[in-house]
């Protein structure tokens, strides 16, 4: 097949050859992105004076064709035609004659590409911005039924104080907004128009960038042709945003693969989001979690993988660039996938609070209680350490905990323990005192809960 770039060489190359260049194995993703970007091109060209209304008319009914035909997956693509923008291309002028290869006045691949990767990417990041919120609320509803629910909190994956679990899940409430606004923000970058900076240096054609950017919905333009066609900051930053989300995500896999453990029993997922074993009949693995957190390093790779692409590239477009594409595609489907199905086992978790409050009841969690209560009487805080630890030690030693002790054991290490000395090493107490700002108390909880749904808008 002639290529339409074929004018200057002599020779064509081995078909092995073609394969190994093409793209639009991969890149077909972009189709309707590139269409759109077609259609907003061609109408500027003829508002512009460029193209011949009668042109632009025919050359915007054959892209609408192909439009639809993309919609409804009945398009068939080429390697011979290299990527999605060549594949377009060839199919308008089996379409509507020689005048589809007018569409390409004004413009380049490397501004196209660029433009259907803009586009592209901001209706993504839309999704995934919906889905975070999703998550968000999913959290806040588990998180409503389980403010009083007590449970171990957990520092060096030893048990350290007790806390609410609700203020445990809201932790990844606030992870999950900062990832939000990350994403938002980079809407600013991703929300620009490369089209119309032509290969490199922009065009003769009395073009109106501001128009195209306009009619396909960017807020602005590139300000420097170069800069618009060599630029990849946008997908990086949108690499690394997943990442981070990403790492987020993994973190609480991580504790719910834990609490479902038979050593911990603090939470059953739900059966939809776990699997059983092909030996073992007792098994109910936590299988989407642990896909979610080996995930991660996937999406980690792809970043990686284009800061290194990116890092000793001369200006402007390059043939290595094509290699952005498709971790950026993986990604995508990597995080909605990833953000769809912790939505659902958040949702369906079944939260056993029974075991959770009998777990701060087996421990010294409560050994902080017994410092702050002296500390409160004056004693400095490092006696008062040294005071519990013997305390704790002691407890060791008999095999009980600090609930166990007589008072008569407290008075000898200081003359200051009295009676209430357990209500306060009660794990709820322990809890409900904590109301410090942003603390695990209830009612701080509470104030916490109520703030999370109104920055969601949700009553």
């Amino acid at each position: 097949m002639k290529k339409l770039w074929g004018g200057r060489f002599t020779k064509t190359a081995e078909e092995w050859v073609d394969e190994f260049g093409a793209s639009i194995p991969f890149d077909q993703e972009l189709v309707e992105e590139d269409i759109e970007g077609s259609l907003a091109h061609v109408t500027m060209l003829g508002e512009c004076g460029i193209l011949p209304a009668e042109d632009v008319e025919k050359i915007k009914g054959g892209l609408i064709r192909l439009l639809e035909k993309a919609k409804q997956g009945e398009l068939e693509f080429s390697v011979a035609y290299e990527d999605i923008h060549l594949n377009i291309e060839k199919m308008l002028i089996d379409d509507i004659g020689p005048v589809g290869g007018k569409l390409h006045t004004g413009r380049s691949r490397n501004d196209q590409v660029a433009t259907d990767m803009h586009l592209y990417l901001h209706k993504r990041v839309t999704e995934i911005l919906g889905l975070i919120r999703g998550l968000q609320r999913a959290l806040i509803k588990q998180a409503e039924k389980h403010v009083e629910t007590i449970m171990p909190g957990y520092t060096h994956l030893q048990r350290a104080q007790p806390i609410s679990f609700a203020h445990h899940l809201l932790a990844y409430f606030w992870m999950l907004e900062r990832d939000y606004e990350r994403f938002s923000e980079s809407q600013k970058r991703i929300n620009k128009s490369p089209l119309g900076a032509g290969a490199l240096a922009g065009t003769t054609f009395p073009i109106d960038r501001k128009r195209t950017a306009e009619l396909l919905g960017f807020a602005d333009i590139y300000e420097n042709s170069l800069d618009a066609v060599s630029d990849r900051d946008f997908i990086i930053e949108f690499l690394s945003n997943s990442s981070m989300l990403m790492m987020h995500l993994s973190r609480l896999a991580e504790e719910l693969i834990l609490w479902s453990s038979q050593e911990f029993q603090f939470i059953e997922l739900d059966d939809a989001f776990a699997t059983g074993s092909s030996i073992m009949p007792q098994k109910k693995n936590p299988d989407m979690a642990e896909l979610i957190r080996g995930k991660t390093g996937r999406v980690y790779g792809h970043l990686v993988a284009l800061l290194t692409v990116m890092k000793g590239l001369p200006l402007a477009y390059n043939k290595d660039m094509q290699e952005d594409k498709e971790g950026m595609f993986d990604t995508v489907k990597t995080v909605v996938g990833s953000l769809k199905i912790f939505t659902g086992m958040i949702e369906t978790m079944n939260v056993r609070a029974d075991v959770m409050e009998r777990a701060t009841k087996q421990d010294f969690s409560n050994a902080t209680e017994l410092a702050d209560y002296l500390a409160a009487k004056g004693v400095p805080f490092r006696e008062a350490h040294e005071i519990v630890g013997k305390l704790v030690l002691h407890c060791i030693k008999q095999g009980v905990f600090l609930a166990d002790l007589p008072l008569e054991v407290y008075k000898e290490a200081s003359p200051l323990f009295e009676e209430d000395i357990y209500d306060a090493l009660n794990p709820r107490t322990a809890v409900n005192r904590r109301n410090s700002a942003g603390g695990t108390g209830f009612a701080e909880v509470r104030a916490a809960l109520a703030k999370a749904k109104q920055l969601l808008g949700t009553p």
